[in-house]
């Protein structure tokens, strides 16, 4: 693999680290500010708001841009949002401070998975692509659960202020170790808009946004099921998170050669795994280490979506994936409200701490049914490819037209 997919993890972990930790800061950050934790709360919508918006925005506005310029562009906001919310002398500050720091999420993403692709050859894009994501992973393994506990021991601000320097190194790595990347002539805005037209980017959107929500239903209040039904206690919300975040990796790993292989059966498995495992889930949460087990298989299956749908709306946005890429980021954050807001209110209703499994089990189905329907009406079962063409951001080629299909590298341009 190129190094330059290094820079683009180590990003990645940076941008997953920011993304997840204030949930664990929330009550530092209340008594600190003089507020309370559901209003705190709003630090954490304040980011997902800023993905929503950014994602498209930035994306669009951007077209133009040469990808390596762009990357460095988004991360230079990034870290200007993290510095802001370290230095943030109010409540108010703080969450604009949020919002500044999420509005390059989806973006980045975006033009990082295309630039990901165009690394390597046809055979190993999807691989490129989740090692990518695997910054993210990590980032909940290792990133959140220490800058939690760096927020609760030298303050809230330490944190962000460390998430800036961490921007600061994945910027001078991009800027060494990306090449450069042209952007097609034909390139603009309405170009990239009319992608979005596509019926079968919009099912791939729409199975985003249910299939994932599946997983944050559980999610959102892992920390309460692990304290009220698991029976663990409160020291033991870190390690369970972090089982989490191993499983995490673990899809991650397995999601890159199996997308390679074969697109939709691994998108189909994932969330067939993600329903049963979800429905498994209240049934064993009683026995301790059976519920440690599946809290790991609840990260990988629900990780595994992400890769195989990423790579789904950008070869089917053909010469224009970058604004669908980065839309499918918008999706993931929408599901992470969505689920959020359903599992909670599963438990509102007096339905118990595991109510949110089925919920999310309910969501997985729709997500697959999605994708299904998505297959049944796709008249364009070519595979296609994302690779550095002189002219255009991609290139779609039949694979059954050759072998062995020659491939060209951004390096090799």
């Amino acid at each position: 693999m190129p190094l330059a997919l290094l820079a683009l993890a180590v990003s990645a972990f940076g941008i997953g680290t920011t993304e997840f930790v204030m949930m664990g800061l929330l009550p530092n950050v209340a008594d600190d500010l003089g507020t309370s934790v559901p209003t705190a709360g709003y630090l954490v919508s304040a980011y997902a708001i800023g993905v929503v918006l950014g994602a498209p925005l930035l994306t669009a506005l951007g077209s133009r841009i040469p990808r390596k310029r762009m990357l460095l562009l988004l991360m230079s906001l990034f870290i200007l949002g993290n510095a802001a919310s370290a230095f943030a002398p109010g409540f108010g500050w703080l969450v604009a401070g949020r919002l500044i720091a999420g509005l390059p999420h989806g973006a980045f993403f975006g033009v990082g998975a295309v630039v990901a692709a165009r690394l390597v050859p046809e055979d190993r894009q999807a691989r490129a692509v989740a090692t990518m994501f695997l910054g993210l992973t990590v980032a909940n393994i290792v990133g959140v659960p220490a800058a939690t506990m760096l927020g609760q021991h030298l303050g809230w601000r330490a944190t962000f202020v460390v998430v800036a320097v961490i921007g600061l190194v994945a910027l001078t790595a991009l800027a060494r170790l990306i090449p450069q990347i042209p952007v097609a002539e034909h390139q603009d805005v309405r170009h990239e808009l009319r992608a979005l037209r596509n019926r079968q980017v919009i099912l791939g959107l729409l199975t985003a946004v249910f299939g994932f929500a599946g997983v944050f239903a559980v999610y959102s209040y892992l920390s309460s099921i692990t304290t009220e039904s698991m029976g663990f206690g409160e020291s033991s919300v870190t390690l369970v998170l972090a089982l989490f975040g191993i499983g995490m990796t673990f899809g991650a790993l397995a999601a890159g050669p199996l997308t390679d292989r074969a697109l939709r059966p691994t998108l189909f498995g994932s969330l067939g795994a993600l329903t049963v495992v979800l429905l498994l889930f209240p049934l064993t949460v009683h026995v301790k280490w059976l519920a440690l087990v599946m809290v790991v298989l609840l990260g990988a299956v629900g990780f595994m979506t992400t890769t195989p749908l990423q790579m789904l709306v950008m070869r089917k946005a053909k010469d224009a994936p970058t604004l669908a890429s980065a839309s499918n980021h918008s999706a993931f954050n929408l599901a992470n409200a969505g689920g959020a807001w359903l599992g909670g209110a599963a438990i509102s209703a007096g339905w118990g701490w595991t109510s949110p499994a089925p919920v999310g089990a309910a969501l997985a189905v729709v997500g697959l049914g999605i994708a299904v329907t998505a297959t049944l009406l796709d008249r364009d079962r070519t595979p296609s490819r994302v690779v550095a063409g002189r002219t255009g951001e991609t290139d779609a080629v039949a694979d059954r037209q050759a072998d062995r299909p020659t491939v060209r590298s951004a390096r090799g341009e």
